[in-house]
């Protein structure tokens, strides 16, 4: 495995799915290593990338949750582009990571039978060696957004116009800056249609794959498929044990309290229209936790904070109900997978790849989709005042989307000719 967001002592959302992913395939018998990154400085891959080290590298498998071998190998601080400072995306930027990455998984490779990807660069695979089983899997929409989650001014930007990205760099961008974005970004596009074709590439929902065709039309995708994330649900049982009930009123949400997120409008909507015996729990940490703590944290609102995986997985096992109210479009969220395995309603805006998630519901009407903040919020508070639902652990055998299940086709996928 590779990855840029690993180390990390917060990790998100593509660390936590590598190292489930990492851990499951030890739990198989394979010998299995995450290659990340030997820098403590922020990842500065990408302006909007949350990936970060906090700590010393030493441990790092520990730090992680990782079970196995953790190799520092690559040094991603800010080499001085000063991209915010010119007012445009520079088109040597990228390719210069992406080669950087290349070249420790081509130090690192020898005696692997697949070198798997995760990361925020797809042209990384132009530069592997040919003769090294490259698997590569997009988390994101930074298949042909350079910030990776198309959403800009509080809202999903919808253009597929070279030009219009400028405005995620400079917002009063001139024809030279726009012209310059627009090499940039019609360089990325076409290099990651280039190693799409060439190399085995895994989309996370269809969603995603459907994106990068809006942008890039005549790509060649016959080499990728469609594998939806996954958890491991023999962790989330155990956790779920240690939690001993569920607080009857009491609403959860987990991630990175920023804009995408859709922590403040939510709680705008919710916060004043508890009913009694209602509270909301936020779980993550994030630029507007300060400013949305003071706010509305208060009785029924508290701010947990950043909790490790254990804890965030034993806070939703005994919550009544887990709200997903992210207004950025969501690849594939894994909150709303635990979510659905803990037997929990799930609430989340009608997304992204969140409603191809519905097949993976364990009881008809545990995911609720909304189409607005305010509908969602109107479900939510409607369901917080019901009798919980039954605690429906999941397990193997009974999840599609356990661990267990997809494993054997991403191992289809690896053995496939390289």
């Amino acid at each position: 495995m590779a990855s840029e967001d690993l180390p990390g002592a917060q990790v998100g959302g593509l660390g936590k799915h590598v190292v489930t992913l990492a851990n499951a395939l030890l739990g198989l018998g394979h010998d299995v290593a995450i290659l990340g990154r030997n820098d403590v400085g922020r990842n500065d891959v990408g302006r909007n990338n949350v990936g970060g080290n906090d700590g010393a590298i030493e441990d790092s498998a520990a730090q992680i949750g990782f079970k196995g071998r953790f190799i520092p190998a690559f040094d991603l601080r800010r080499p001085g582009w000063k991209e915010a400072q010119l007012g445009v995306f520079n088109p040597l930027k990228r390719p210069w990571f992406a080669r950087k990455i290349a070249r420790a998984i081509g130090g690192h490779a020898a005696g692997f039978d697949v070198v798997h990807y995760h990361g925020h660069l797809p042209m990384v695979g132009l530069h592997v060696d040919s003769a090294i089983n490259f698997v590569q899997t997009r988390h994101d929409q930074g298949s042909e957004c350079l910030t990776h989650l198309r959403f800009r001014a509080d809202a999903v930007c919808s253009t597929v116009a070279p030009r219009d990205c400028s405005a995620c760099i400079c917002a009063d961008a001139g024809a030279l800056r726009k012209s310059v974005t627009a090499v940039t970004v019609n360089r990325y596009r076409s290099q990651s249609a280039e190693v799409f074709a060439a190399r085995k590439t895994i989309f996370v929902s269809e969603f995603l794959r459907r994106q990068f065709l809006r942008a890039v039309p005549d790509a060649d995708l016959s080499r990728s498929q469609v594998l939806h994330n996954f958890v491991a649900a023999d962790v989330l049982v155990r956790e779920a044990a240690r939690a001993a009930g569920v607080d009857a009123g009491h609403i959860l949400l987990v991630g990175r309290v920023d804009t995408g997120k859709g922590f403040d409008q939510f709680l705008a909507e919710a916060a004043p229209r508890l009913p009694p015996g209602v509270s909301i729990r936020v779980v993550g940490d994030g630029p507007q936790r300060a400013r949305l703590q003071r706010q509305h944290a208060g009785a029924q609102v508290r701010f947990l904070g950043w909790q490790e995986y254990a804890a965030t997985i034993r806070l939703a096992a005994r919550s009544h109900l887990c709200v997903v109210p992210s207004v950025c479009e969501e690849a594939c969220s894994t909150t709303v997978l635990e979510a659905l395995a803990l037997g929990k309603h799930c609430v989340a805006l009608a997304r992204g790849g969140t409603p191809e998630l519905l097949r993976y519901q364990r009881f008809d009407g545990q995911l609720r989709l909304a189409q607005t903040m305010a509908e969602l919020v109107d479900i939510a508070l409607a369901l917080a005042v019901l009798a919980p639902p039954r605690q429906h652990l999941a397990s193997s055998t009974t999840f599609g989307a356990d661990a267990a299940l997809i494993l054997p086709k991403l191992l289809e996928f690896y053995a496939e000719p390289a």
